[in-house]
């Protein structure tokens, strides 16, 4: 099968070496019991810290390779899609979280934080939505009142990715209630601040060893040390870094067809029906090549935006073209994928049952397939 990775150079393909051996070794023989214990273990981010899987972007300074390349965030999630490792919150914290602080952050905030999210004892978290308000950004009504040095927060959010296990939580909060878009602010809340408090790690249809919770905040006392970017900046903060985060979520989507692909491969090869291998029936044989050629289009689609992303020139729309396409062909493919293997597809001891649950969320986080084409429809003028 032809694959477009020319994007990759041979320090990716080293890299990638790397990451294979970490989860073959690190990963691998416990997701089992992490998808069972809700969360995977605090060794697992230290350790990934120290091969150097955290946060690649992070200048050396505080402990990062200093490599401003998204082809090695790519990596990183083609290898976890493999092994079917969906509790790693490895590309939240790197492709979505951790850039808020380094584009963000004062010197002391960045000394003070980033060694840590680099070496993985501390891990972070965004906290966007509330349970009255998803999508819409501007309809939050989490409040930090000024209280001269310090923020008193108040208010509650909801699906929060790496939500049990954070350190830092980014918090997108009101700072004015009267000034709309402009009165929406960001500041981190850190572990053990009185007042702070996590719900239940959300039982959710698949992602099972992914973290993820509710977070509460009464009265919480944050030191305008903790503001993150200027007072008020905060919504066009979150506009800016939206674009990598939903190309983020684009290079996973392909990355985890590719997968599904390979599995649905393999199982038309092995499994037989009437006395031949079920990839032998035309049927399957044409669902497989369609298959094929609509993954191998989003591969050649999602290494064009992350060359664009390297170069500075992704825009809204093409992030947004990019996380729907992809998403929504993800679900496609796996849904064929189940169909294929039949009843062994409905089957949890199969990988692509896994695939399928862990799968259902992508079209909906990050901005919905309906938000995405809202986003794209506006810069066609219509």
């Amino acid at each position: 099968m032809a694959q477009s990775t020319s994007i990759y150079d041979q320090e990716h393909e080293d890299f990638r070496r790397t990451v294979r051996s970490f989860l073959e070794r690190e990963v691998v023989p416990h997701h089992d019991q992490w998808e069972k214990d809700g969360q995977v273990s605090r060794d697992v981010w230290t350790k990934a810290g120290e091969q150097g899987l955290l946060c690649f972007d992070v200048e050396e300074q505080y402990g990062g390779m200093g490599a401003k390349d998204f082809r090695y965030n790519m990596v990183l999630s083609e290898e976890i899609s493999k092994v079917g490792a969906s509790g790693l919150g490895f590309p939240v914290h790197t492709d979505i979280i951790v850039p808020y602080i380094s584009q963000l952050g004062t010197d002391e905030q960045k000394q003070r934080w980033l060694p840590g999210l680099v070496s993985g004892e501390l891990i972070s978290a965004i906290a966007m939505t509330e349970p009255g308000a998803g999508s819409d950004l501007q309809g939050i009504k989490t409040t930090a009142v000024d209280k001269g040095d310090h923020y008193v927060l108040n208010g509650s959010k909801t699906f929060i990715s790496n939500g049990i296990m954070s350190d830092l939580v980014i918090v997108v909060c009101r700072t004015d209630p009267d000034a709309g878009h402009q009165g929406i602010s960001l500041v981190v809340v850190e572990r053990g601040m009185a007042g702070f408090e996590r719900g239940r790690n959300l039982d959710k249809m698949g992602l099972k060893a992914q973290d993820t919770a509710e977070l509460f905040f009464d009265n919480v006392e944050v030191p305008k040390t903790n503001l993150l970017g200027e007072e008020g900046s905060g919504f066009i903060s979150l506009m800016v870094n939206l674009p990598q985060e939903r190309i983020s979520i684009a290079a996973i989507a392909v990355a985890a067809c590719e997968h599904i692909l390979q599995l649905c491969l393999d199982y038309a090869k092995e499994r037989e029906a009437f006395g031949k291998p079920i990839g032998k029936f035309q049927h399957n044989r044409f669902l497989l090549a369609e298959m094929a050629t609509e993954v191998h289009i989003a591969r050649v689609f999602v290494n064009d935006c992350v060359t664009k992303l390297n170069a500075g020139e992704v825009d809204t729309a093409l992030a947004s073209m990019a996380k729907w396409w992809t998403t929504e062909l993800q679900k496609k493919i796996v849904d064929q994928g189940v169909q294929l293997h039949g009843g062994y597809g409905y089957m949890m001891e199969y990988p692509i049952a896994k695939a399928y649950v862990d799968s259902r969320i992508q079209t909906i986080y990050g901005g919905t397939t309906e938000i995405q084409k809202e986003i794209i429809g506006r810069t066609l003028g219509i």
